[in-house]
């Protein structure tokens, strides 16, 4: 999985994709270009979960737009709901320990510092949750499809979705090395956004691939064995 995630940004004609996201990169500050770079990521999966075994190109960028905004709540609603739920109760049972005071306050006071431990598991939870729902919605080409708990399971359970969610860890380090060497000169640090982007096609490569493989209840899903295939009407369904 992972040999075939770092060779699959550099597969067909390349170098024009890479260049085009890079300046993608650059210019992410202004919202518009960071929501097509999602769009794109998007349909990596796309195309993964359909068999194709070489990235998509830059074309139809209305669909990439409207994709990377759909993408972009997706990744939100997954994020900030279990973050203000935890601050909720790390509010709550701070609030509760400070008025019950004596032991029981101690004790509701340790709870809390428990909870507040917690956090780090709580983000990896985010982050294990949402590629799922984004190969989710790429595979059907419907918002709801990311919140479809039939179609996510198969994939949160498994082995294969486990691996794939920490072989990018394995790719954010080289990233990271990357970056910092290239970071020690201007021209260096130009190319870090073409690094990043590089990276971040590899990575949802590996999320695509690990969804299609085990994941049997896309609509129109294929008897076992078989691709899985999306065809065009569907990745430009409405939201």
């Amino acid at each position: 999985m992972l040999e075939d995630g770092l060779s699959y940004p550099v597969r067909g004609d390349w170098i024009g994709r890479i260049v085009i996201g890079g300046v993608l990169g650059f210019l992410s500050v202004l919202v518009v270009p960071a929501f097509l770079i999602v769009g794109y990521l998007v349909r990596v999966l796309e195309e993964t979960i359909a068999g194709d075994e070489v990235p998509p190109e830059f074309t139809d960028w209305g669909d990439l737009l409207t994709k990377g905004v759909v993408g972009a709540i997706i990744t939100i609603a997954y994020t900030v709901i279990p973050v203000v739920a935890y601050v909720v109760a790390v509010a709550i049972v701070g609030g509760t320990s400070g008025a019950v005071g004596g032991d029981a306050g101690a004790l509701i006071g340790v709870v809390g510092v428990l909870l507040a431990l917690a956090f780090v598991p709580v983000l990896f939870l985010v982050y294990y949750a949402v590629p799922a729902a984004l190969s989710a919605y790429a595979a059907r080409g419907e918002l709801g499809a990311a919140f479809d708990p039939d179609l996510l399971k198969p994939a949160l359970f498994s082995t294969e979705y486990l691996v794939a969610v920490l072989m990018p860890i394995v790719v954010a380090v080289i990233t990271w090395i990357a970056t910092a060497v290239l970071a020690v000169t201007v021209v260096g640090l130009l190319l870090v956004p073409f690094v990043q982007f590089y990276g971040q096609v590899a990575v949802f490569r590996m999320f695509g691939s690990a969804f299609a493989t085990v994941n049997d209840r896309i609509e129109g899903g294929p008897a076992d064995g078989e691709a899985v295939t999306v065809d065009d009407d569907d990745r430009g369904a409405a939201v």
